[in-house]
């Protein structure tokens, strides 16, 4: 109940309800609504649930109408003399101030209490906070040793990348030179394996053909640094000779025709 509000809340623990109807009173300036004052003063002796106070008076609790009809009104203190009427006048409005006292009371207790969770809420709330700052801190120094180790990998990728390439330009240097080379050699071999496979070959001097025989086929040599012009030799057991060492086939077959004759 608030101190503007005229209306009563019972004061049975966790109900706390409005007050329309009727209410039970106790002498102890407690009101409960009817369910729980029945349920309460049933037993004998009878036990306030607010402040456990003993009711064994006959009025010590009493059910009243908070709605009472004008013709109660007008009845109910009727015959009194005056220092009465203002006697119990006081009391009822003493028993009014109390209601309101109790529930300044109980509100202040309820702002403390919410007060109390709240900066209990604030305070693990901080805590949090600051575990979430300073996870927050670790993450962001683990990201910048990632970057830093990310930069690192990138120049080594580049550096190795550079190298590849450069790697990549020899080969094809060293490939492009043994293609040549081996198209040189496939060139020079078939000039050579033309050369040894001819039927016959003619001599320089006389022009006459010889039959070539297998045993005895020329072998080119290259041309010595001194110019000595061995082209051929024959496989004879006196070794290589030179070009005008050979002998024409005229002169060595002479003296045989002349003794024929």
């Amino acid at each position: 109940m608030f101190v503007c509000d005229d209306t009563l809340l019972c004061n049975f623990p966790k109900c706390r309800t409005k007050l329309s109807s009727f209410a039970w009173v106790t002498a102890c300036s407690h009101v409960f609504c009817d369910q729980h004052g029945s349920d309460a003063f049933s037993r004998s002796p009878a036990i306030c649930p607010a402040c456990s106070s003993t009711l064994s008076g006959k009025l010590d609790t009493v059910r009243t109408e908070l709605s009472p009809s004008e013709e109660y009104k007008a009845m109910v203190l009727a015959g009194l003399r005056p220092d009465i009427v203002l006697d119990i006048s006081a009391r009822a409005l003493a028993f009014w101030s109390y209601q309101i006292h109790q529930e300044r009371m109980y509100q202040e207790y309820s702002l403390s209490r919410a007060e109390a969770q709240l900066k209990q809420m604030e305070k693990v709330l901080s805590q949090q906070n600051q575990s979430r700052e300073l996870e927050l801190t670790t993450m962001r120094g683990e990201i910048a040793s990632l970057k830093k180790v990310m930069e690192e990998y990138k120049r080594k990728y580049s550096e190795v990348s550079e190298r590849l390439m450069e790697r990549n330009r020899q080969y094809q240097k060293l490939q492009g030179l043994y293609d040549s080379l081996r198209l040189r050699n496939m060139v020079v071999g078939g000039g050579e394996r033309d050369v040894l496979t001819q039927p016959g070959h003619q001599d320089f001097n006389s022009g006459v053909a010889r039959q070539g025989s297998p045993q005895r086929s020329p072998q080119f040599f290259s041309t010595g640094p001194d110019g000595d012009g061995r082209f051929f030799s024959c496989l004879e057991t006196n070794g290589p000779r030179t070009f005008f060492q050979f002998s024409s086939p005229s002169r060595d077959r002479g003296p045989l025709l002349m003794k024929k004759h």
